[in-house]
């Protein structure tokens, strides 16, 4: 992949082989941004598990205390009252079989989708639909539940999912370079800290073999895992 003259400056401040503590990468990471629109802050962690064995699938969620800096689309499928509940507690959608009809027809224009229990028969049919693009409901995420009032806040403050693939990585987004320096540590800590916190006791050897930061036009700064580990008790 051919690089910009920028890119290559910008990295060029990061020090080849060296891993940086959580707030000597945060603040890397201002100095080496340089594009002219709020870049994205990307979180990534590589781990000794094999996701292949149901006991070493690290998944789970948390609420980073500044958000994603990221506009939240919530769609809830529901009905009756539970609908209503949705509705009030800010929902941008709110539906039933019209919004599986139209997720059926290709349509996913949403950032999170929750549903109530009793629509998990039909929303179990659009798993080939929803599971690729991360947006499937699944209790273990909190987003099958009847207190669709706290799901769908959560949602809006900041709720983010990780979940590891195939090859044992998870790669999330933790907000803007629009943050302070301190939102986006404190948001980095609140991530690092549930994954160390998912560690399956299954796992054998060095849970956490790498970790990462980088904004979406930056290059990636190597992170202390010695320190991340200690987030975790």
């Amino acid at each position: 992949m051919r690089r910009s003259r920028s890119y290559k400056e910008n990295a060029g401040k990061v020090e080849r082989g060296r891993v940086y503590t959580l707030d000597d990468a945060v603040k890397l990471l201002r100095d080496a941004a340089r594009a002219r629109f709020d870049e994205s802050v990307e979180a990534t962690a590589r781990l000794g598990v094999d996701p292949r064995k149901a006991d070493q699938m690290v998944r789970g969620t948390t609420v980073l205390p500044h958000g994603t800096g990221k506009k939240i689309r919530v769609l809830v499928l529901a009905k009756g009252e539970k609908a209503k509940e949705a509705e009030e507690a800010g929902a941008d959608m709110v539906g039933s079989e019209d919004y599986v009809e139209k997720i059926q027809a290709g349509w996913t224009d949403v950032d999170t989708i929750i549903a109530t229990p009793d629509m998990m028969g039909q929303v179990g049919k659009l798993g080939k639909i929803l599971g690729p693009k991360k947006l499937m409901p699944n209790p273990k995420s909190g987003t099958v539940t009847m207190d669709v009032t706290r799901a769908v806040k959560a949602a809006k403050e900041g709720k983010i999912e990780y979940r590891v693939d195939k090859t044992a990585n998870i790669q999330v987004g933790i907000g803007k370079m629009s943050f302070t320096d301190e939102q986006i540590l404190e948001n980095l800590k609140a991530f690092y800290g549930a994954v160390m916190r998912a560690k399956p006791v299954s796992a054998k050897g060095t849970y956490l073999k790498n970790a990462s930061i980088c904004s979406t036009m930056g290059p990636g700064i190597k992170l202390d895992v010695n320190e991340i580990a200690t987030l975790g008790k």
